[in-house]
């Protein structure tokens, strides 16, 4: 049966708080685990202080099988790590002749003579491994105590990756049974979280327990993670694609992708499947939609060209559309948003134009067309599909909005067309 293998992350310091550096170890940290089947199911961090130290490690103590340490070894007197570790296993620091030698070979090369200040970062609890840091003066500890191993590590990334690859995940390799762990991503968008939830709800009721869901709702898509944890790599693999399997029947319309999946790539993808071609006309984003689908390598397959009409004037000099539909409809309208495709797909020969128009923000806004007002077209030849999009007072949001919401309009017209 599965036994999970978890881990805490604890980062320390001060700067990490005030917001003067960004935890980049926490994240890194956490990816290696996964890869080598360790749950990561706390992260933890805590200022320069002894007593929120000393708590922190009593409650990682009681939760988990491995905790990894970052921070406070420096040589100064707020670098507390080893002090507040030697108190809570009832040790004390002592010096370790191999530290020594390693830190004063390692001013040696550097041409400087060892001080006082850095003679002290030989002193270790007494009851630690020693990890030699072969690109930095701070120590690697290692300790198993209190049923749990404990590494303590430099903060400085490149410190703390250097001691971990060469010799902390190949010691917790030898020390733990690890089990497998297996993540997959279904990408959606045009459908909300709860609405989601609702969909699946039965089908997520059922998955057996060492397959987990969770939902990642960003700005206009969810993702879904399906989690497995077993013994087997291939078993586990299969049986979380059987249950993806079983998933998107319910979904199928709002499914775009996989795992490293975009919804600009796959639409490049679903274009290029049905050797079709794209213009796009924007006018409240701006450009943004242009530069999304330009973004995937080799667009220049699919994508013909696009013209960003910012000002009215330009809507009908350059994209030609009717000055009677502005001065009746207005910029912001389904009536211009439909002469928008259509001119577009037609001025770059494509088969399907994409347009949008609207209220980006935070100014500008009326009472009939407020602020977050946006319509979106996509003609085809054939027939044009429009949509009105109600967003928030805030621009940037307004723009990526708008742009999820134009490219799956595209995806849909594509496949339906298709069908």
């Amino acid at each position: 049966m599965y036994q999970p293998v978890t881990a805490e992350i604890i980062s320390i310091g001060d700067e990490l708080l005030y917001g003067q550096i960004l935890d980049t170890n926490s994240k890194w940290l956490s990816e290696e685990m996964d890869k080598i089947g360790i749950r990561v199911v706390r992260k933890t961090t805590i200022g320069d202080d002894k007593e929120s130290m000393r708590q922190a490690f009593v409650a990682a103590s009681e939760k988990v099988n491995i905790v990894l340490m970052t921070g406070g070894l420096g040589p100064t007197k707020d670098d507390l790590t080893k002090n507040v570790l030697a108190d809570f296993f009832g040790s004390q620091l002592v010096l370790f002749p191999q530290a020594l030698e390693d830190v004063k070979r390692l001013f040696e090369s550097r041409g400087r003579e060892l001080s006082d200040t850095n003679r002290a970062q030989a002193y270790l609890p007494s009851n630690c491994q020693y990890i030699h840091n072969e690109v930095g003066t701070a120590p690697g500890m290692w300790f198993e105590e209190k049923g749990t191993i404990w590494m303590s590590m430099p903060g400085v990334p490149h410190e703390m990756k250097h001691l971990m690859e060469k010799a902390v995940i190949p010691r917790l390799k030898e020390k733990f049974t690890l089990p497998v762990i297996y993540h997959k991503l279904v990408k959606t968008v045009g459908i909300g979280e709860s609405w989601l939830s609702d969909i699946i709800g039965t089908w997520e009721d059922q998955l057996p327990s060492h397959i987990r869901l969770a939902y990642l709702p960003s700005l206009g898509e969810v993702k879904l993670r399906l989690t497995g944890f077993g013994e087997n790599q291939e078993a586990i693999t299969r049986e979380v694609d059987e249950q993806i399997a079983s998933l998107l029947p319910l979904i199928e319309p709002y499914v775009y992708g996989f795992n490293n999946d975009t919804l600009s790539s796959a639409i490049g993808h679903l274009l290029v499947q049905k050797g079709k071609t794209l213009a796009l006309a924007e006018s409240c984003s701006g450009g943004y939609i242009s530069h999304l689908v330009t973004g995937i390598p080799g667009s220049s397959e699919y994508f013909n060209g696009a013209v960003v009409p910012y000002h009215n004037v330009f809507k009908e000099s350059i994209l030609g559309v009717l000055e009677t539909t502005l001065v009746s409809h207005g910029a912001v309208s389904e009536e211009t948003v439909r002469e928008m495709a259509k001119q577009v797909r037609l001025k770059f020969n494509a088969d399907y134009g994409l347009s949008s128009s609207g209220v980006a923000g935070p100014g500008g806004g009326t009472a009939s067309k407020p602020v977050g007002l946006v319509w979106i077209a996509c003609d085809d030849g054939k027939s044009c599909k429009t949509r009105k999009l109600q967003l928030t007072q805030d621009r940037t949001v307004n723009i990526h909005l708008t742009a999820v919401a134009a490219l799956n309009l595209l995806r849909e017209t594509v496949i339906q067309k298709s069908n």
